[in-house]
């Protein structure tokens, strides 16, 4: 007779051949075990396919505008087949808002101001990987499709004005941002001061990090440098507060690129997307304050999300030079000719100039202008590409620029990459308004050298090494532009 094994004991069987066998019992704790599997899978499947079904039923509540989008812009579209969502924060209040909720913004139903408090465009590169947030500063004094010029966050007014509506009003402010950056917007979302709110409060506490303690009467921050959690009604005065940052709005836009990172990477981690309860306080009555364009889908927007690197996505905002008094109103000057090269430094050169083989220096017809802050550096500029060989016209001064460029008409690739070689560091730029081939000088100091190319040049194979200490030539930067404000830990001013 034969004992039954007891508790976790397993009957052993010697083979003939010397192998153990293991009883029946071992079977049972793996069946155990895959059933347990089986059990956790379909839990993921079920929460995966509720979240599914709510994020379709979110995308019926959300109001969609019809925008027409893509549609052209008067500047060539720089990123291809890149994907850009314009992000659009402001300060109107639906009329359904309660007075609780109202009470919470401290605020009251005046209507709020249609004026766009916050412009970020998303770029996401094609194939997903790394994306970058860049900040258009809403006193960015920029000329405005049909109106003059003005300050950025009024076209969405402007287009709304007179029966343009919501629709109108969007379609003026993409357009005025697409003639600004020669991105081409393929998405937007509007989210009212309401909808801000409800999200946060939906997701739950944040987690913030500041370098320095703050304190500000206007936004109602009080917050201790180091680790701060914030509600829903702290997380508003955070991305609101202006007064007392050293750089104002401009540091008022840092605050919010690293607000969204920080919520970015809570909202589309698995512990949201696969709790069915986080997943329904997110979406439950957010739709009436979220406006999209009629061409995007909510579930498709996650999947788009769910591409990016959430933990590094990039933070940046446009050139700008100065923050001067027009017509007594605060502005934003933005640098227009440090623009183009600084979005090529996000999105990649042309396809065609990549592939562009450098002209000789003799078949190049180039000019010099000084938008830099050396006296006579266009004149010194002109003589150094002479020396090499050069077509030089005559050297001029033009507006100050932050950046040095080589600007060049579609079709002059070659003859661009030609000059972009002898003169480390600048960058060379696809131009709508260039005739010819132009160098223009910026404050960072890059000029022509009278030494061999940079032995970064992709045109032809140089014929001696280039010192190592010589800036590279142009191309942009391996790092990645901006700043990670979504990892975890990162601490602002």
């Amino acid at each position: 007779m034969h004992d039954d094994p007891v508790g976790d004991e397993v009957p052993v069987v010697a083979e003939p051949n010397g192998a153990v066998r293991h009883g029946r019992r071992r079977r049972g704790v793996r069946v155990w075990f895959a059933a347990v599997g089986g059990v956790v899978a379909m839990a993921l499947v079920l929460a995966g396919g509720y979240a599914a079904w709510s994020y379709a039923q979110f995308d019926n509540s959300v109001t969609k505008v019809h925008v027409a989008l893509p549609h052209a812009s008067s500047s060539p579209d720089a990123d291809g087949a890149a994907q850009n969502i314009l992000l659009v924060g402001d300060d109107h209040r639906p009329a359904d808002a309660t007075p609780q909720e109202l009470a919470e913004l401290g605020t009251e139903l005046d209507g709020g101001a249609t004026n766009t408090d916050s412009m970020i465009v998303l770029h996401i590169p094609a194939g997903g990987g790394s994306a970058t947030m860049i900040s258009f500063p809403r006193d960015s004094w920029v000329q405005i499709p049909g109106h003059g010029t003005f300050k950025l966050n009024s076209a969405f007014s402007d287009g709304a004005a007179n029966g343009g509506g919501d629709a109108g009003g969007m379609r003026l402010l993409i357009q005025t941002i697409e003639n600004m950056s020669g991105l081409s917007i393929d998405h937007f979302v509007r989210v009212s001061l309401l909808g801000f709110y409800q999200l946060v409060k939906a997701l739950g506490p944040v987690e913030v990090c500041l370098n320095e303690a703050v304190h500000d009467t206007n936004s109602n921050v009080d917050l201790p440098a180091g680790n701060s959690t914030l509600n829903a009604s702290q997380a508003l005065s955070f991305v609101r507060q202006r007064d007392g940052l050293p750089r104002g709005d401009l540091d008022r836009e840092v605050r919010q690129q690293y607000f969204l990172s920080q919520e970015a990477r809570k909202a589309l981690s698995a512990g949201t997307l696969l709790n069915p309860v986080k997943v329904s306080n997110l979406l439950q009555g957010v739709g009436q304050s979220i406006q999209i364009d009629d061409g995007l889908s909510i579930p498709s927007l996650v999947n788009t999300f769910r591409s990016i690197d959430l933990s590094n996505i990039r933070s940046t905002a446009i050139p700008t030079a100065g923050t001067p008094t027009i017509d007594g109103y605060s502005t934003v000057a933005v640098d227009f000719a440090a623009m183009p090269a600084f979005i090529q430094g996000i999105v990649g050169p042309p396809a065609a100039y990549t592939a562009a083989k450098a002209a000789a220096p003799a078949s190049v017809h180039v000019s010099v202008q000084n938008g830099g802050s050396t006296a006579g550096g266009a004149t010194a500029a002109s003589a150094a590409l002479t020396a090499k060989g050069f077509v030089v016209g005559a050297p001029s001064d033009t507006t100050t620029t932050t950046t040095t460029v080589v600007e060049y008409p579609k079709g002059s690739e070659a003859q661009a990459k030609a000059v972009a070689n002898v003169v480390p560091g600048a960058t060379a730029v696809l131009s709508t308004t260039a005739t010819g081939v132009t160098l223009v000088l910026g404050t960072d100091g890059h000029t022509a050298t009278t030494g061999a190319p940079s032995s970064g040049s992709s045109a032809t194979a140089p014929t001696a090494k280039a010192p190592a200490s010589k800036a590279p030539a142009a191309s942009p930067s391996s790092t990645p532009v901006g700043n990670a404000y979504g990892k975890q830990g990162t601490c602002i001013n």
